[in-house]
């Protein structure tokens, strides 16, 4: 389990590249974490990022031991970061990653196990869902102590573009992305409110906005990778952040919702699964899920999403399958 004496908080970081390497940047400049291990396939590539890094730590706002090391250094970390693994191409799905990822994972994953490790997995590399799903399945772990960056991402982009729409703070935007990272992925407008009022209300009330542009507003979050990707040739801010993100949740026990990828048992009428779905992040990982009341068009998608995601499954685990 995570070490219960917060003042020590302690991450091993699996994969130093675009995504990596940025995450690392964030928590030295956000002060989350006291210890940071970077392991990497490319020894040099991750001894360079450590003598980086630590060349600016007199600039941040915490003292934070950052250092090289391999799988064995893993026993005594509290929380495992991965973001190894092949990199998502133009015009690649994420989900097309899903065979040679999958092979990467049972070999990192097999190797930290082996450590005596005994913390919290936290999952970024593509396809997210597919990817957690295995992890949990090669660690043995409890499922609530294996976590994937799910759609807290899409989440954030979501409340940022209805925000400038709106011309109010992200932060008093209260919405959803849920399902599948990825293309099946669903908005929750059901429920989506601007501080209190349903967003669909405040449409209502004001002449400027129309309920036919938030279609485009989801399209255009739904699609940002692809965007991105095609522009400067992978995403790796946004993911950091949210990494970070969930880091600070689980280090501070803050009991936060935060939309991410998490093991269904039932919740949503879904198994075997897991999905993008607010939950609540603390000291000990995912401490619930948290169901949304879905209108019946949101439950057809999300059960598209997670069937998506199974169909994904079943040629590699066993309880996936149809019966």
């Amino acid at each position: 389990m995570l070490d219960q004496d917060v003042r020590i908080r302690r991450v091993a970081l699996i994969g130093t590249g675009l995504v990596g390497s940025s995450y690392a940047f964030a928590l030295m400049n956000q002060g989350v974490v006291n210890d940071l291990v970077m392991i990497d396939v490319n020894e040099n590539k991750a001894k360079g990022d450590v003598i980086d890094l630590n060349h600016g730590k007199g600039f941040a706002p915490s003292p934070m031991n950052i250092r090289y090391g391999t799988y064995k250094d893993c026993s005594n970390i509290d929380l495992i970061v991965i973001c190894a693994g092949a990199n998502q191409q133009p015009g690649e799905t994420r989900l097309d990653l899903v065979d040679k990822n999958l092979k990467i994972f049972k070999s990192i994953v097999e190797q930290v196990m082996t450590s005596g490790f005994n913390g919290i997995f936290l999952v970024a590399t593509n396809p997210v869902d597919i990817l957690t799903y295995a992890t949990w399945k090669f660690s043995g772990l409890p499922k609530e102590r294996v976590i994937g960056s799910g759609t807290i991402l899409d989440t954030a982009r979501f409340r940022f573009s209805l925000g400038e729409y709106f011309q109010v703070s992200p932060s008093n935007i209260h919405a959803y992305i849920i399902g599948e990272h990825g293309d099946s992925e669903l908005p929750v407008y059901s429920t989506a409110t601007i501080g209190t009022m349903p967003i669909k209300t405040f449409i209502d009330h004001k002449e400027e906005y129309m309920l036919e542009d938030l279609d485009e507003i989801f399209i255009n979050v739904r699609d940002a990778a692809y965007y991105i990707i095609k522009n400067k040739g992978a995403t790796f801010y946004g993911i950091a952040m949210s990494l970070v993100r969930i880091t600070k949740a689980i280090f501070s026990n803050e009991n936060s919702i935060l939309t991410v990828s998490a093991h269904l048992n039932g919740k949503y009428g879904e198994d075997h699964v897991y999905i993008g779905v607010p939950a609540v992040i603390n000291r000990n990982g995912i401490r619930e899920i948290i169901e949304l009341e879905l209108n019946e068009e949101e439950q057809g998608k999300f059960k598209h999403s997670s069937n998506v995601l199974k169909e994904m499954l079943a040629p590699y685990f066993e309880e996936c399958k149809s019966t």
